[in-house]
């Protein structure tokens, strides 16, 4: 590349990353203006200056309470559960050449679900932890028992893929026989509603979790582009081409489960972003990871505000789980791309 290339890419990198933001932080005030109350754009800057402190809380304390500790928390949690699991997807996607791996391959969603009927119907830590660090502790079990199943079974990513699937239904089978033994009805209720995915809780410090988790992340997949690049050929190739891939994969599956496992925990499992996101982007920028993870992170992130706005105003006052919203979207868009390969193939 001469040196007269370099400023010309430097330029177009800088406008795709300008281009990027502003999509975000469209799409992020979008979150927080549409809603069952509407409320002005001149009252939310009016709130975000009063929170830094240079102007005067605005007439109406309700208003800006919806705005600054609802509204912006949920849409920033939404934003970094959407990049997280479309990067994760994307990863998982490359790592086991698998078109249909998802984020919650490894068992993470089946283990999360269960730590967190663990927490709430069965009082497992006596009331000293909360649902999400259950969700998490959970995950985080599920994720050590299918990699140990894996590793045993010989460590390849098929190997991978089916302990996943051995690791999901014991852990779907736990979570149930808890349910159908110790939860009563309205508890069973909200088992089932916090499974679907669930943004109504979310606050400030679910903010400080879900966006460095979300950045780190996207880091580390940043950093590893051109050794995902190499994957997309095989473990093998990757070895040829100087991939140290033991560490690489461990890498990316560990940021991999600490992304899935941070977001189910504090949102539920929310279903096809990780599944349809990455196949989208691949056929909008195309497969060179460079370009694909940024894109990757911000579809998803733009998605999942998109899919938490239609379920607050899909039904008048009520909230519909946002699974099912990713799920009515996700599901026929995964249907298309599926009968758009089947005729390249």
């Amino acid at each position: 590349m001469t040196g007269a290339t370099i400023p010309a890419l430097l330029r177009r990198l800088a406008a795709r990353a300008a281009l990027g933001a502003l999509l975000l932080i469209l799409a992020i005030f979008a979150g927080v203006v549409i809603g069952e109350t509407p409320l002005s754009p001149a009252l939310i800057g009016q709130v975000l200056a009063h929170k830094l402190g240079h102007m005067p809380l605005p007439a109406d304390p309700i208003d800006a309470g919806i705005i600054w500790n609802y509204r912006l928390p949920r849409t920033l949690v939404a934003a970094a559960c959407g990049a997280g699991l479309a990067l994760s997807g994307l990863v998982l996607q490359t790592l086991v050449r698998n078109a249909l791996a998802d984020p919650y391959l490894p068992g993470v969603s089946a283990g999360a679900s269960t730590g967190a009927v663990a927490v709430t119907i069965l009082g497992v830590g006596a009331g000293s932890i909360g649902i999400s660090a259950g969700a998490f502790v959970g995950a985080a079990l599920a994720f050590a028992l299918v990699a140990a199943l894996a590793r045993a079974a010989g460590g390849g990513s098929a190997q991978l893929v089916l302990a996943g699937i051995a690791g999901s239904q014991l852990f779907n089978a736990l979570t149930s026989f808890f349910i159908a033994k110790s939860a009563n009805a309205e508890q069973a209720r909200g088992i089932m509603f916090w499974l679907l995915g669930n943004l109504s809780g979310v606050r400030w410090p679910d903010v400080g979790l879900a966006l460095p988790v979300a950045l780190v992340g996207l880091l580390i997949c940043l950093w590893h582009v051109r050794a995902m690049d190499a994957f997309s050929f095989g473990a093998g190739a990757a070895a040829a081409l100087g991939v140290p891939v033991r560490r690489v994969v461990a890498v990316l599956i560990g940021a991999v489960t600490l992304m899935t496992a941070t977001m189910v925990s504090l949102v539920g499992a929310i279903g096809f972003v990780g599944l349809v996101i990455p196949h989208a982007m691949r056929f909008l920028v195309g497969a060179r990871h460079a370009g694909l993870v940024p894109c990757t992170a911000l579809a998803g992130a733009v998605f999942l505000i998109a899919a938490d706005i239609a379920s607050r105003m899909m039904i008048p006052g009520q909230v519909v789980p946002i699974g099912v919203v990713t799920a009515l979207v996700g599901a026929p868009g995964f249907a298309l791309i599926l009968i758009r390969n089947r005729r390249l193939a």
